[in-house]
């Protein structure tokens, strides 16, 4: 590795820490405040913390690749994600701000009780150690390869643990203001980087090569749509704007991850501006990454990847790092991976450990607090959330390291497993909010069976069944939950119950904005 490249990514920790320290210095030491810093953050700072946090190393590592081989199709699903927050923004935000809520699910606690909110809480669990596994994984990877490149060969265990150890510390040292300062700062690093890729391949593209990418349609926003892609290729106008504007519903409407975020924000407008406001941002930032792959593309005469010695289109954007960028700049990307890795991980890690706080009554911190007593610990304030967080960061870990990583994008891997709960959970707060005379009972037996009916989709589509893209299984998975249910009220006629807000673990309070 060039000297200059270890000193850029020495002053990126150093500078990093430093803005922990001070963030840390500033915030309170109650329980709320570690998972929602007393809803006082600015839009801007949430807006790129959900950036940060929806993007990840699976975005920054697998975009280029796919604009390499599909063009500009990850803009065209960029269109869906930004009428999914409207919807976001019209109908879920104006609840959720109605409450000094620390939960997604407590919407549903109110409506059903305590029970659908904790399974829905599991599901949220689940879904989130299979998906960060993955994510974690995917930047370590490249992070290994880029180093042993480097001359500093390091094995993926270490790697791992180097990663999860830096994020654990500041993730527990300042709960979710640390996560969100941290997120702005680390969304600028790879930001910043991918630009100056963009800007520095520019110069040396022909308009030759331009046109010979438009005529291999590397420039359209959108795949054509015909009888036998319409269901399986993301990228068509229908799978990418119906279908990824209600992926992005259900992630910014219905997951805690996601909805932790707006939750912390000082009232209902400053969370609708941080809302659609990372609508533009991840535009841009998938705008950049799929022209840096159509450039790379252009540059390199539209060569395939097997001819290229590369085993997936997620190794295309690491090797342009190391083979061809400057001193310094390598080492700002190798920065900006692990800018990636970290952001989304303290992100899941805070979001899990509030799941698991608030969702569940107080039987986990009675819990976590006994233990300590029991070993001749005094329990403080942030004793529970920081040592949920620490138990988190070890099952992903372990998670990571069992996993491995096929030919396909990571991105699309890490999509499809979003898409086992996503559907079930937005059938629930659609139930919730628009049909509340399907009942509690229901309700519950449909999320049930539909995750179930939709782990049966995912493991057919893995196994060489009928794939289905990942922008449609979230359609899918409300069809299911909705049938379901709609079934069991026909079946087994009850009344509606009554409202049960007193039921749930996390009943909230007027709020003024």
């Amino acid at each position: 590795m060039h000297p200059l490249d270890s000193l850029v990514i020495l002053l990126y920790f150093a500078g990093l820490s430093l803005l922990i320290w001070r963030v840390s210095r500033r915030a309170g030491g109650s329980a709320s405040d570690f998972l929602s810093a007393h809803h006082d953050l600015p839009w801007w700072a949430l807006c790129l913390s959900l950036v940060a946090t929806e993007t990840s190393t699976l975005t920054f590592i697998s975009i280029p690749g796919i604009g390499y081989t599909q063009g500009l199709v990850f803009l065209g699903v960029a269109g869906g994600y930004a009428i999914g927050r409207c919807a976001v923004a019209l109908w879920f935000l104006p609840r959720y701000a109605a409450g000094t809520m620390s939960s997604a699910y407590a919407l549903l606690g109110m409506r059903y009780g305590a029970p659908m909110q904790r399974l829905a809480s599991a599901a949220f669990l689940i879904t989130r150690f299979l998906a960060e596994s993955i994510r974690l994984l995917a930047g370590a990877l490249p992070i290994v390869w880029l180093l042993a490149q480097s001359g500093l060969p390091l094995g993926r265990w270490v790697v791992l643990a180097l990663i999860l150890i830096f994020t654990l510390g500041y993730t527990m040292l300042g709960g979710l203001r640390a996560v969100v300062w941290s997120d702005a700062i680390q969304l600028g690093v790879y930001g910043f980087g991918v630009l100056f890729c963009v800007m520095f391949l520019a110069p040396t593209l022909s308009g030759a090569g331009w046109q010979a990418a438009a005529q291999a349609g590397l420039l359209r926003f959108f795949h054509p749509t015909g009888p036998g892609n319409w269901l399986s290729d993301p990228f068509t106008v229908g799978a990418a704007l119906v279908g990824g504007a209600i992926l992005s519903v259900a992630s910014h409407g219905t997951d805690q991850l996601m909805v932790q975020r707006v939750l912390a924000a000082r009232s209902l407008g400053a969370a609708r501006l941080a809302l659609m406001g990372s609508a533009v941002v991840v535009a841009l930032l998938f705008g950049l990454l799929s022209l840096l792959g159509v450039q790379l593309w252009i540059a390199r005469a539209g060569q395939s990847l097997v001819a290229q010695g590369l085993a997936s289109p997620d190794a295309l954007f690491p090797h342009f790092m190391i083979e061809s960028l400057p001193a310094g700049i390598t080492g700002l990307l190798i920065a900006g991976v692990l800018s990636a890795t970290m952001g989304s991980l303290s992100s899941t890690l805070n979001a899990m450990a509030g799941a698991s706080l608030t969702d569940f009554g107080p039987a986990p911190r009675s819990l976590i607090e006994r233990c300590m007593r029991a070993l001749g610990y005094r329990p403080g304030p942030l004793s529970a959330p920081r040592f949920m967080t620490l138990f988190w960061g070890g099952v992903l870990l372990l998670g990571a390291a069992l996993f491995t990583m096929g030919s396909q994008s990571a991105v699309i891997l890490g999509l499809t497993v979003a898409g086992w709960s996503y559907g079930p959970t937005l059938g629930a707060f659609f139930s919730a909010l628009f049909l509340p005379g399907l009942g509690r009972r229901a309700v519950m037996i449909g999320f049930i069976v539909s995750l179930g009916l939709m782990a049966v989709v995912l493991v057919v589509g893995q196994y060489g069944g009928p794939a289905i893209a990942f922008s449609w299984l979230v359609p899918l998975g409300i069809l299911l939950h909705l049938g379901v249910a709609v079934l069991v009220r026909l079946l087994f006629p009850a009344p509606a119950p009554a409202r049960l807000a007193s039921s749930s673990p996390n009943r909230p309070e007027p709020r003024r904005d």
